[in-house]
């Protein structure tokens, strides 16, 4: 109960921050897209940072333990990213922001959101014993993190995973594409 009650309390943290960054707002996801607006990029690649520096510290100071990891399945990323990102593209919402708006009680996000989720969750639920034993038999990874996949220490892919993300952001600065005032 007490790891419900957490999820739930940074959850609704998690959506103020969307909310208050402006990406609960269409324009937002669809300029992404677009080419002509990357806070939603640099947003997203921030909170990996924070969060991957912080659950690892506390890992290294026996604070947390990780659960398992799901098996990695390169080609059902791949079709499922593809899917999502489609869908992404073509709506301009996504879950977190889909969510974060119904919270704000926006129409245009709730029902786009509840039929988008009820419908990913029919298909899955109709298609997964048939395309899952396919999907799982090609290029399966097993339970593993890019870190162990790349057998490097993840204080070290989080550095590196920071300096990119750093170096994004300039280029993101540079060409002009930061987020615009509204």
């Amino acid at each position: 109960m007490t790891n419900m009650i957490i999820a739930l309390v940074l959850g609704v943290f998690f959506g103020f921050a969307l909310n208050k960054a402006g990406l609960t707002k269409y324009n937002k996801i669809v300029n992404v897209f677009r080419f002509t607006d990357m806070a939603v990029l640099q947003f997203m690649m921030t909170a990996l940072v924070v969060s991957m520096s912080g659950l690892y510290i506390l890992r290294a100071l026996n604070l947390v333990t990780f659960p398992n990891v799901p098996g990695t399945y390169i080609v059902g990323n791949i079709v499922g990213g593809l899917i999502f990102g489609v869908g992404m593209a073509l709506s301009g919402y996504c879950p977190g922001t889909c969510a974060a708006g119904a919270g704000e009680g926006k129409m245009d996000y709730i029902v786009p959101g509840l039929l988008g989720f009820l419908t990913g969750a029919v298909i899955y639920g109709l298609t997964y014993d048939q395309v899952f034993p396919a999907i799982s038999a090609i290029a399966n990874y097993g339970n593993i993190v890019i870190p162990d996949a790349w057998n490097v220490d993840p204080f070290l892919f989080i550095t590196l995973f920071t300096l990119i993300s750093f170096l994004l952001f300039y280029l993101i600065d540079r060409a002009g594409w930061q987020r615009k005032a509204q």
